[in-house]
């Protein structure tokens, strides 16, 4: 296990924290994680992850407008298919709903550390594989960048196959990404029978970035005649 673990750093008083202090729940949700406030994240600077994390709130800010069900309390389990530092995990803050923060394992920054800094659950997976979703379904999915980041590594039906998997039915799916991305995506969700909307990005229409809000449809097969 000495290769999966991350040691904290060494300190030079008996009165220091190990890796650094972190501020008591809720608090620490928007505070800069100590690893990043030390500079043990390469190219993560403390003034980056305040951006990050204003920005998520705007986008969550957004995202409510559409979905009038995201900030309610009706999504329990909620799913961030690629995480970063949990921005979106933070911006949700809600005691009735908790979000697994999913880090692709191919993703430029191995940044699980920092959500856990923050109070957020969170784990390592690859999307080219299945995910454990034992005991539970997921009521909402979200994926920022995720298409463009596996578009040479997967395919993109395997990874929305997956998705539909692990969404409970008329749960709702929110996925952020390049236009021409997302408009293969959208003409595959509508072959699986999702109900799909497309919006601009908050900025405006000559954004690439785009926003596609989905929602799972509750369907079975029509009436079967036996024949004798």
């Amino acid at each position: 296990m000495k290769a999966c673990v991350t040691p904290l750093p060494d300190v030079k008083d008996e009165n220091d924290v190990a890796g650094g202090a972190i501020k008591p729940f809720p608090a620490r949700l928007n505070a800069v994680p100590p690893r990043i406030a030390n500079g043990l994240v390469p190219g993560v600077s403390s003034q980056a992850f305040q951006k990050d994390n204003k920005m998520w709130k705007k986008h969550v800010k957004s995202y409510s407008s559409v979905n009038k069900y995201l900030l309610t309390g009706r999504y329990r389990n909620i799913m961030d298919m690629n995480a970063q530092y949990g921005g979106f995990a933070a911006a949700i803050e809600s005691p009735k709903s908790w979000v697994m923060n999913v880090v692709p394992t191919i993703a430029k920054m191995p940044t699980l550390g920092a959500v856990y800094e923050r109070g957020l659950i969170g784990i390592y997976h690859d999307w080219c594989e299945a995910f454990s979703t034992y005991p539970r379904t997921y009521d909402l999915i979200h994926a920022s960048g995720l298409f463009t980041l596996y578009k040479t590594k997967c395919s993109m039906e395997d990874v929305l196959l997956e998705m539909d998997r692990i969404l409970r039915p008329e749960g709702a799916v929110i996925i952020r990404d390049d236009v021409d991305v997302l408009t293969k995506v959208n003409s595959l969700a509508l072959g699986m029978r999702w109900d799909t909307k497309m919006v601009d990005h908050e900025d405006g229409p000559l954004v690439r970035e785009k926003i596609l809000y989905a929602v799972k449809q509750y369907w079975v097969g029509g009436k079967q005649t036996a024949v004798a």
